[in-house]
């Protein structure tokens, strides 16, 4: 798919009211933000012009701002400024034949006046805010957008965490019913799922706390009402998958063990058998052998005589092995 002439995926100029203009025109967008009207810029932050846009429409923002929003490798992490925000946070990987726990990063600068956001791929929490604006439903300031951000963005978590705990009950009930070594890669699956998704979900909460103790005139209470609200589930949400890893991990001690039972059941019962036997093979490799002076060798019914002794002898050989209590 060719690229983009410019970095801007969105814009849009909100109007206080939960609705809000799209803008297309990059002179008008540029205008919009150095303006005391509210506005907000989606960019993609892969494409070649986006630090020179930065740079060129919004040369206030502190340099280590730019470079957080641009670099390449980022973790959930909030820095704070007299008059504004930079977050990075992380969503599901909702995108088509990717893996929900590559989680896909937003970064964001907010302040009074203007948010910037950016992206490096497509995350369906920036589209839902979108579409409520467009719906005349989204964020009236940007003490709204910072909570509807991160509301859909742990909205969209949700079904996969339920969905992976569903797996780890599958996983149990299969290992309880049916066990079988195939099942150790969807058990390590599972555990590596919950580890991952646990690295960059944990950190997120912290930085709403951060959020919402600052300083930031822009934030009311109702706001960090929300935000806490936000946290609190996210604590939620690191404690299941703590559960989950936890689970895992017993499912697959328990897994191993069933296995290893069994192992030993089959090899105890080898070992009885090749017991019962030892003897029986000693006797006949005796008598088998090809020289002169084997007892009855002249007698008709010598082979029944012996197989009865045989016979006798495994008789033997059980009950002794019965009060011995190796069975």
């Amino acid at each position: 798919m060719p690229r983009s002439a410019t970095c801007i995926l969105s814009a849009y100029t909100l109007d206080g009211t939960g609705s809000g203009q799209r803008l297309k025109d990059e002179d008008e967008i540029t205008e919009k933000l150095r303006s005391e009207d509210l506005a907000w810029v989606h960019l993609e932050r892969d494409h070649p012009k986006t630090r020179e846009w930065l740079t060129k429409n919004v040369s206030y923002l502190d340099p280590i701002i730019l470079d957080a929003l641009l670099a390449d490798e980022t973790r959930p992490r909030l820095l704070e400024f007299e008059t504004g925000v930079m977050m990075i946070l992380r969503g599901v990987n909702l995108n088509e034949n990717e893996d929900p726990e590559d989680m896909v990063s937003i970064r964001v600068w907010i302040d009074e006046h203007r948010i910037i956001s950016l992206r490096r791929r497509k995350l369906k929490a920036a589209q839902d805010i979108a579409e409520r604006v467009e719906a005349g439903k989204g964020p009236k300031n940007a003490g709204d957008f910072s909570v509807m951000l991160t509301s859909v963005l742990f909205d969209r978590m949700a079904p996969v965490l339920t969905d992976l705990d569903q797996r780890t009950d599958d996983a149990e009930e299969e290992v309880i019913e049916t066990p079988d070594a195939s099942l150790r890669a969807k058990i390590t699956d599972i555990r590596k799922q919950a580890i991952l998704f646990r690295r960059y979900i944990a950190p997120q909460r912290d930085v709403l706390s951060m959020l919402r103790v600052s300083d930031q005139k822009w934030l009311a209470q109702t706001h960090r009402r929300y935000l806490q609200e936000n946290g609190d589930r996210l604590l939620r949400y690191v404690e299941d998958l703590d559960a989950v890893r936890e689970r895992a991990a017993v499912i697959k001690d328990e897994l191993a063990n069933i296995l290893s039972d069994r192992l030993n059941k089959n090899m105890y019962l080898l070992s009885i058998i090749a017991a019962i036997f030892l003897p029986l093979g000693f006797l006949t490799g005796l008598l088998g052998i090809n020289v002169g002076g084997i007892p009855g060798s002249d007698n008709p019914d010598a082979f029944y005589i012996f197989s009865g002794i045989l016979t006798a002898l495994v008789l033997v050989q059980v009950i002794l092995f019965r009060k011995l209590r190796w069975f």
